[in-house]
């Protein structure tokens, strides 16, 4: 008699069909649909707000690699996560991976909140940034038209701004440029 051999969850991960989006936390395979109109839209503009002076360095000081929706491994292939944005200080990240893993931990990671992944964000998402030590992590709510800033103060998330509707935006990693949030909001 032969065992029957269980695949890993990162290959049940590779095996997604079209469409899923998963991720491994916490030893938990998690899978979500592909993001709505609002949530997309929100998450794409902010990017575009952000790649332009941090990024580029047009307008704003550069120095950042602002990447959508990049695997992280906090451990390959054992915790992997897929924020919505992420970025790092090129001074710690220096060159980009040739792969799709990407095992430095990032400095700054963006999720936009939806109905159906709101909780998976708040309570288990934004723990396994903190016990990896992302500094700054945003949520950001399309539905409330709100933002919320969090930095790392000795392995807590403590809030450092809320924002809501058409507010211009100066927030720690970002501050020294203005983001209109307004820009992220479907009208």
């Amino acid at each position: 008699m032969h065992a029957r051999v269980r695949p890993s969850l990162y290959a049940q991960l590779e095996a997604l069909p079209d469409g899923l989006i998963g991720e491994i936390l916490n030893g938990q395979l998690h899978t979500q649909p592909r993001p709505t109109g609002p949530h997309a839209y929100a998450a794409s503009m902010l990017g575009a707000d952000l790649v332009q002076p941090f990024d580029k360095g047009r307008g704003g000081p550069g120095g950042w690699w602002i990447i959508d929706e990049p695997e992280l491994h906090f451990l390959v292939d054992v915790e992997v996560d897929v924020p919505d944005i992420a970025g790092w200080r090129r001074e710690r990240m220096p060159r980009l991976p040739d792969g799709h893993r990407f095992t430095v931990v990032p400095d700054w990671v963006c999720e936009v909140l939806s109905p159906s992944t709101e909780s998976k964000d708040r309570d288990i998402k934004m723990p396994v940034y903190a016990r990896y030590g992302v500094a700054h992590a945003w949520l950001v709510d399309p539905r409330k038209r709100q933002l919320e800033t969090y930095e790392l103060v000795d392995g807590i998330w403590r809030e450092s701004g809320r924002f809501s509707d058409a507010d211009g935006v100066r927030a720690a990693p970002f501050d020294a440029v203005a983001l209109p949030l307004d820009d992220l909001w479907v009208s």
